[in-house]
């Protein structure tokens, strides 16, 4: 079994409530949604993967591994477009396991024997430059009820611009509450990079935030990564 990689590197986790952890990040080549803030793009297509076989990976990982790493990052891409490659690593590792996905899989999700945060993200009708597929929203949801139910930690993560419609992030929100009216989950707001174009549109960010902030608790956390450099 092999599967393509693009590349597998250590370093800070800059994104979402695993912030600031060493982590080890495999990413995949190969994605089923293509959206136009994407910051990986030569990630999209399979293509431009090496194809590695697990045991190839996890001997990567061991080389990379330091005194203070945390987890596993497994990104693209779409890491859930190789559920099985993705067992057989996690078989092999007793390393906490993340995933970042689009959330549009749900049966692959459903297949990963292990996850200890997954991050998934709620793709908005503006992140794609063709038409907007209602069905996109609709697997996330179904992603979001596996996770519920088999008790796996998990937040979503909506990236936004300047130009992000209220409304749109009123509608997914009141959507979200409808399905999980339960469920106190958690809800990363990302501003979308760069950094500088929010100099004098950071007020909208705190009417993102308490609009969401009625039905989740919610993080408003930018990529630290880009802040300092780093891969």
């Amino acid at each position: 079994m092999k599967a393509p990689i693009v590349e597998i590197f250590s370093s800070f986790q800059g994104e979402g409530l695993w912030i600031g952890k060493r982590q080890i990040f495999v990413r995949f080549a190969g994605c089923n949604l293509s959206c136009n803030y994407c910051d990986t793009p030569n990630s999209q297509n399979a293509s431009n993967g090496v194809l590695k076989s697990p045991e190839e990976v996890l001997e990567k990982i061991n080389e990379l591994k330091t005194p203070d790493l945390h987890s596993i990052s497994f990104t693209g891409g779409e890491p859930l477009l190789y559920p099985d490659f993705i067992n057989e690593i996690v078989d092999k590792t007793d390393l906490k396991i993340m995933i970042e996905t689009n959330g549009t899989l749900p049966d692959s999700l459903y297949k990963i024997k292990r996850m200890n945060c997954v991050s998934l993200d709620i793709k908005l009708p503006e992140h794609f430059d063709g038409d907007w597929d209602e069905n996109i929203l609709n697997n996330e949801f179904l992603s979001l009820k596996s996770l519920v139910e088999n008790n796996i930690k998990f937040y979503c993560k909506i990236i936004i611009s300047p130009s992000t419609n209220l409304d749109v992030i009123k509608r997914i929100g009141e959507k979200l509450h409808d399905k999980f009216m339960d469920e106190k989950f958690t809800i990363v707001i990302q501003p979308q990079s760069p950094i500088e174009q929010w100099k004098n549109n950071s007020d909208i960010l705190f009417d993102f935030s308490e609009l969401l902030g009625e039905y989740f608790e919610v993080f408003t956390i930018p990529q630290t990564h880009k802040i300092l450099n780093i891969e």
